[in-house]
């Protein structure tokens, strides 16, 4: 399974998605990586730089990474703690799934919160309800945290 986190981690070197980008925190351990999402532009979150633990199981790719904000964000599919509310992290992981495309999913969510299944159902309210109050507060949140 090594195996495989090697060769996502040298295509990721190779061809970085836009955006993105990750590595291991120690050469000699694999599994354990530490990612970047920088706000995309013309989001609330333009600007942030958001950092995340990208932890593989040893029986990878066959269940899928925890992926965590270590960054405090301000987002109706990420809880307090940085947990991470996107079906491919769970119920829809495929072994086709890589560290690329999981990060790629991570930065459109940022873009396109998915209220309806929202971790934090005040915020998803704000999101709904309010969208100019939602960004206002995501814009403040980023640059008390991520800038």
């Amino acid at each position: 399974m090594a195996q495989r986190i090697l060769a996502e981690l040298e295509k990721l070197r190779l061809d970085p998605p836009e955006l993105c980008s990750g590595a291991p925190i120690n050469d000699e351990d694999p599994f354990h990586w530490q990612a970047i999402i920088i706000g995309p532009p013309d989001s609330p979150y333009q600007g942030g730089v958001f950092y995340l633990t990208y932890d593989f199981p040893q029986d990878y790719p066959f269940r899928p990474p925890r992926v965590v904000f270590t960054t405090r964000i301000y987002h109706p599919n990420i809880d307090s703690n940085g947990n991470i509310g996107l079906d491919i992290l769970n119920s829809k992981w495929a072994i086709s799934l890589t560290v690329s495309k999981v990060l790629i999913s991570i930065c459109s969510l940022l873009c396109d919160p998915y209220p309806d299944v929202a971790f934090m159902h005040e915020i998803a309210q704000i999101y709904k309800n309010d969208r100019e109050q939602y960004n206002t507060n995501a814009r403040e949140w980023t640059q008390k945290y991520a800038m």
